[in-house]
């Protein structure tokens, strides 16, 4: 612990004690954090529907899933966003806490570093280590989200989407 007073001092301590470039600890990892696990939910989730519409659940209209059907479908959205998202996740933290050694040196010189050192000491599984934990704070986060849109997009469509066009007579 830094025993910051509040987000202010932690602010201002970092940039004075630490340099400006301190604050963007992590920032590459944090990013590629985010992308891939957008893309590991948003990607997966039409798929995982429309296939547990027809071979698990049986859905009568696979265009009108039912809530199990979307409860399922954003699980395995939530499991691709943690597997897809994890590595990065590891990498964020490990950049973030870092700290000089005796001769003022830090651990990694970059996110290229951070992986490869990671990589050759501890193995490719490492880049997983914690999925359980992880997939427990994804799948609910991407449940919510998911189930979320589909509600939203029923009410805009009911609303502002018209269902024909009327063709114009020539």
């Amino acid at each position: 612990r830094r025993n910051y007073k509040n987000v202010f001092d932690a602010i201002g301590r970092i940039f004075r004690e630490e340099g400006p470039k301190r604050l963007y600890a992590g920032l590459a990892p944090n990013v590629l954090r985010g992308m891939s696990m957008n893309v590991g939910m948003l990607a997966c989730y039409d798929q995982a529907k429309d296939a547990i519409a027809v071979h698990v659940t049986k859905d009568k209209d696979p265009k009108k899933p039912s809530v199990v059907t979307n409860l399922l479908s954003s699980a395995v959205a939530g499991f691709t966003s943690a597997f897809f998202s994890l590595p990065f996740d590891m990498l964020k933290s490990r950049m973030q806490d870092m700290k000089p050694d005796a001769k003022g040196n830090m651990p990694y010189s970059g996110l290229a570093d951070c992986t490869l050192a990671i990589f050759r000491k501890e193995g490719l599984l490492a880049f997983w280590t914690g999925f359980p934990a992880y997939y427990g704070r994804c799948a609910p986060h991407a449940m919510i989200i998911l189930l979320t849109i589909e509600q939203v997009t029923k009410v805009y469509r009911s609303v502002f989407v018209v269902a024909k066009p009327v063709p114009l007579a020539s």
